[in-house]
């Protein structure tokens, strides 16, 4: 390996020598080939050279075997004969075993330092792949995220995703009016989706503390690039959370990470194992942001490798961005089959001295067609080149070796332990209860008016019956003085009546003054009637 590039390998006897350039391996490349052919130890030996060099680099650990890195190879395994055999038929002279500064990460926090970020930070085009939703889901959810973001809402986790959604569901006439159609059953297939999510061991992924990017560009004391390496083989069995989580990582850097355009080296390169998970079933939306991000982010320094079975898994639009290309053997025994090796033979600058359509189908396991880019930044013709050996240890490290590195790189236990602020759930939660607190204020004032109310009426009703009891008893005692009045009346005029004793009397009174008035009466009359007739 110059000082220039990494050394990939060469053909028999040491001729026509490939070397990645490192002033142009942030122009990004491909690895495939089908299984069992080489790529991972073809991986591994570029990892190697990058992390001799000073580049850190980002690679997912499919199998469990890429962890090896970490440990220098031995004399003593199975293999040695064999790396020997093909640095010494490739004229490698300065081979030999040696480990790489690593450090080890998983999603899950079980065989590496654990990777989280927030659910805000992942933004809902990737939550909606990750989650498989449809587009007026995605809608909804889009929603949410615009909602929590106008309302200062922090989204943590998938409690605090799941408590928004459910505040989205409950205001969903009003958030229609203003952002669109917000139906319940759409929140309901988005909160269904989460369960699956978290059944799959998302839920391990959203949290705090947050992975800071700075710490996979780090170098050793030696000025060796660390090799951050994450531990896929559990998470494969997700394939739509490991697929998501190394796009957002993706975005991350591009988001992130400054312009410097192009430079010596890399400041970091990445390799995406498995890369036809990115693409199966990716709505259009997502691999143009994948696109976007693959050609934009060669101007941060960042190189993208993807490593995959079939070549034509990668969009025509994502491969037009890959021009360093390592091609090791593909099968021709289907029609797909030999669409693949034909989209493979094409990508390749020709060389008159090869079949390459034949070659693909002809490779040994360690052997490969490669096309690098030159200096000048044109693709090298394409030559059959035997694959360099790698100098660490090929397979898994021991789960004692693991808690080892574990314990003393220089990440410590940062990550370790998970954070829990306040966040869209708690804030939520404490609205809601103040708004119970201030419903249950102004429902016991409504009570106690209420009551009031009704207690006034009561009383209104009781002193209507009491003004009716009252007039009642008027009428009955003044009925019954009047009874009295006319019961005393008639004693009196009882009283009043002459017994038949005085009745003879007063009617013999009665009797003799009447005829003592009619002799008198007649004796006046007789004395002024006599006196009239004298006088005449």
């Amino acid at each position: 390996m110059s000082d220039t590039g990494i050394f990939i390998g060469a053909a028999s006897g040491g001729a026509n020598p490939q070397q990645l350039e490192l002033t142009r391996a942030n122009r990004h490349g491909l690895i495939a080939g089908a299984t069992g052919t080489g790529k991972t130890v073809t991986l591994q030996g570029i990892v190697e050279g990058f992390s001799a060099v000073g580049v850190p680099t980002f690679v997912a650990d499919v199998k469990g075997d890429l962890a090896g890195l970490a440990m220098a190879g031995s004399p003593t395994s199975k293999t040695h004969e064999i790396f020997a055999a093909r640095a010494q038929d490739i004229g490698y002279a300065g081979w030999q075993y040696c480990d790489s500064p690593v450090q080890l990460w998983d999603l899950f926090g079980e065989q590496g330092h654990p990777i989280r970020t927030t659910a805000t930070e992942m933004g809902p085009l990737l939550l909606a792949r990750l989650m498989n939703l449809n587009e007026v889901q995605e809608g909804v959810l889009t929603i949410a995220f615009h909602v929590a973001d106008k309302e200062g809402l922090t989204l943590v986790d998938l409690d605090d995703l799941q408590a928004m959604l459910v505040n989205v569901g409950e205001r969903a006439d009003e958030l229609t009016l203003e952002y669109g159609n917000v139906s319940k059953p759409s929140v309901g297939a988005i909160q269904r989706s989460l369960l699956q999510l978290r059944s799959q061991g998302g839920d391990h992924f959203f949290g705090e503390p947050a992975l800071e990017l700075e710490d996979f560009l780090k170098i050793d004391d030696s000025a060796r690039g660390v090799v951050n390496i994450l531990a896929a083989d559990k998470l494969m069995a997700s394939p739509r959370l490991y697929s998501t989580f190394l796009l957002w990582l993706l975005s991350e850097l591009f988001e992130q990470l400054p312009e410097i355009g192009d430079v010596p080296k890399p400041k970091l390169c990445f390799f995406f194992d498995e890369a036809h998970l990115l693409f199966n079933d990716a709505p259009p939306a997502l691999t143009e942001k994948v696109e976007q991000v693959v050609r934009l982010i060669r101007s941060k320094g960042v190189g993208v490798y993807f490593i995959t079975q079939n070549p034509i898994d990668i969009p025509d639009t994502v491969a037009a961005q890959l021009n360093n290309r390592i091609q090791h053997k593909l099968n021709a025994f289907t029609p797909r089959d030999q669409q693949a090796v034909r989209a493979a033979a094409d990508t390749f600058r020709p060389n008159p001295e090869i079949d390459v359509p034949s070659a693909i189908t002809e490779l040994k396991i360690g052997e490969a067609l490669v096309s690098l880019l030159q200096p000048d930044g044109s693709p090298s013709p394409v030559q059959r080149t035997l694959i360099k050996p790698p100098s660490s240890r090929v397979g898994p490290l021991t789960d004692q070796e693991r808690q080892v590195l574990l314990s003393t790189d220089e990440i410590g236990n940062r990550y370790d332990a998970a954070l829990d602020r306040d966040s869209a759930q708690e804030m939520l939660a404490a609205k809601s209860a103040e708004a119970a607190a201030a419903s249950a204020a102004a429902q016991a004032k409504t009570d106690a008016d209420r009551q009031a109310a009704e207690q006034a009426k009561a009383d209104a009703a009781a002193e209507r019956e009491r003004l009716k009891l009252q007039r009642e008893q008027e009428r009955l005692d003044a009925q019954r003085q009047r009874q009295q009045d006319q019961a005393d009346a008639r004693a009196r005029r009882e009283a009043a009546k002459p017994s038949m004793t005085d009745k003879v009397i007063q009617s013999a009174t009665r009797a003799a003054a009447s005829s003592v008035g009619r002799q008198l009466g007649n004796q006046i009359l007789r004395g002024i009637l006599g006196g009239l007739f004298r006088g005449r």
